[in-house]
């Protein structure tokens, strides 16, 4: 078998693989020039989703016969001006866009530059270069592509529906207007503009920025976010992450970008996601927009064709400064969540479970004069008598008659009342709130173990009997191999024999507690978490173990005073939006939410 050179056209449409999975990624790659070109305004039309047509206009400063001739040629490119890979300042580099997509497509290219008394025109059909010729197009550039994989079409086999490929399509342009606010991006698709948005016109590039965010992401997403910025040895972050109650369930909403580049980093992702890690439920994932500014020679970004991803010189500097500026963004979010969104409130209406606590909310909290449950049979209860057995306790002084709230009334308002045994109301100056006590009192029991630990020990209780727990052989084996890392949050424990361990001292903030319970939980815990996780993040993880076996248990009943206690220390505790499993503590209904619900507005 003799070795042979493969033809040029066998070549690029290799190299297309590489680049233009789908019409997306077609996309993307003439973005990116049109930007690199400092065009301040691009226009996508697409046809059938893009297979039968993608055009990006741009205003940029075009190419003259010369340049068109030589940019559909592999490998040539303007970007690269002393060819040093190592730093980089624009999105495209490598010269491969336009020849791979003229590989696998109809291509052509009509660019004029300003100054020019005419536009040039080139074509590449499956790979064949046509001379230039002139053209009419006023300054800037066009490049339509159409027929796409009309010379590969097994990959047309693997493209989804039209509506589909819009929605990458759609994607991709976002993910570079975030990055670029001063640049108008519109989408078109048959006819149907789906994408408008016009130039920022701010200096301030973080101003313009979150202008820009507020354009994709919608009002929501600012409402419910914090503003990032941290710098760290010369890396900067900056951007909105969104408060933890305010998840989704695919990351397909976390946008980052490094040196203005989108990625799709598992670095990145990984750090974003250490950052909530025991703020949100581990199936769950947060909104954040991020943009990491590096110094050019600290990031190679020639790791991948299509340039998602990127690899850093000092990628645990860049993990820490993520995980950082994330944690004290949220921590100065203090008590925040987000609120029932408007879907919500036109999902339940009146006569569902919402309206009717609000219908209950609204009566005295002193007694009916109703008879007795028990002096009426089940058969002949009437509404008024079956609801005698939910009547709130009668609470005394001046909370006895539910009045206006007063100016002064705290963020999570004063409680009025514990429905089942397990859920707080409180009246806000503008509406109510309604509180787990169990996941709040987790989340506040979890900062007090996670603050002891970082200043230098968590306190302990020893046990006056030392508790043996009998576990599986492999579950004694994991809590005995961590009985060191246990011991620094005030759990001391011993192997004891091959099958069980012996606890001798506890921490006391749990108080009392099941501590057969809560080996078992944490044993079940240590076998979930990566032993490559450094010790800090274990032991957070085990905190929060513990935090739930410490905390007050549904069920439990309050008095208005031990509400009252549980709401103002959630108002001064970092997280406190959230338990330490990512579900809401509390949820919020404005008096205008409340209205909606009987019709009132």
């Amino acid at each position: 078998m003799r070795i042979r050179r493969l033809p040029e056209t066998v070549v690029n449409r290799i190299a297309a693989g590489e680049v233009v999975e789908r019409p997306a990624s077609a996309v993307k790659e003439l973005l990116e020039n049109a930007i690199d070109a400092s065009a301040r305004r691009i226009e996508v039309v697409l046809g059938d989703g893009g297979r039968s047509l993608i055009a990006v206009t741009d205003d940029g400063h075009g190419m003259d016969e010369g340049d068109l001739s030589l940019c559909v040629e592999r490998h040539a490119t303007s970007k690269l001006p002393d060819d040093d890979l190592m730093r980089i300042a624009t999105l495209g580099f490598r010269g491969e866009a336009l020849p791979s997509i003229g590989a696998v497509a109809r291509l052509m290219v009509t660019s004029r530059p300003p100054g020019a008394s005419s536009a040039w025109s080139v074509a590449v059909e499956g790979g064949a270069v046509r001379d230039p010729r002139p053209a009419a197009l006023p300054p800037g550039t066009r490049v339509e592509v159409r027929d796409l994989f009309f010379a590969t079409p097994a990959r047309l086999k693997f493209l989804k529906s039209r509506q589909t490929e819009v929605a990458h399509v759609a994607d991709a342009i976002q993910r570079l207007a975030m990055a670029r606010p001063t640049v108008a991006f519109t989408l078109t698709e048959d006819g149907r503009t789906l994408l408008a948005l016009q130039a920022v016109a701010s200096t301030d590039l973080e101003a313009a920025r979150r202008e820009r965010l507020a354009a994709i992401l919608g009002r929501d997403f600012g409402e419910h976010s914090v503003f990032v910025d941290a710098e760290r040895e010369g890396l900067r972050l900056s951007g909105r992450a969104a408060l933890p109650t305010l998840n989704r369930r695919t990351s397909a909403q976390q946008f980052l970008f490094v040196n203005g580049r989108p990625v799709r980093d598992r670095l990145l992702h990984g750090a974003v996601r250490g950052a909530y890690h025991d703020l949100i439920a581990h199936d769950r994932h947060p909104l954040v927009a991020l943009f990491l500014d590096v110094p050019p020679d600290l990031v190679d970004v020639n790791v991948h064709p299509m340039k998602t991803e990127v690899r850093f010189r000092d990628a645990a500097l860049v993990r820490g400064l993520i995980v950082g500026a994330l944690k004290s963004a949220l921590a100065e979010a203090g008590h925040r969540a987000t609120a029932p969104s408007p879907a919500w409130t036109r999902h339940h209406g009146a006569g569902s479970g919402a309206a009717a606590f609000a219908a209950s909310s609204a009566m005295p909290s002193f007694p009916l004069p109703l008879p007795p449950v028990n002096a009426v049979s089940d058969g002949n209860r009437g509404l008024a008598e079956a609801a005698a057995a939910y009547v709130l306790s009668p609470l005394t002084g001046a909370d006895a008659v539910d009045t206006k709230a007063p100016a002064d009334t705290p963020p999570l308002g004063f409680a009025r009342a514990q429905l089942h045994a397990t859920y707080i109301v409180a009246q806000t100056r503008d509406g109510m709130v309604i509180v787990d006590q169990h996941a709040a009192h987790e989340r506040i029991v979890h900062q007090r173990l996670t603050r002891a630990l970082r200043e230098g020990g968590v306190p302990r209780q020893t046990l006056l009997l030392p508790e043996v727990v009998e576990l599986d052989e492999l579950a004694a084996t994991r809590i005995a191999a961590r009985a060191a890392e246990l011991a620094e949050i005030g759990l001391v424990v011993e192997g004891f024999g091959g099958r069980a361990v012996v606890v001798r001292e506890v921490p006391a903030l749990l108080g009392a507690t099941d501590v057969a319970v809560l080996i078992a939980d944490l044993a079940e815990d240590l076998a979930a978490v990566d032993d490559a996780l450094v010790l800090r993040e274990r032991l957070n993880k085990a905190c929060a173990t513990m935090a739930c076996h410490g905390s007050v248990r549904a069920g439990q009943k309050l008095t208005i005073e031990e509400m009252d206690a549980l709401l103002r220390e959630m108002e001064t505790t970092p997280f406190s939006g959230q338990c330490s499993h990512g579900r809401p503590t509390w949820v919020e209904l404005k008096r205008a939410d409340i209205e909606k619900l009987f019709g009132r507005s």
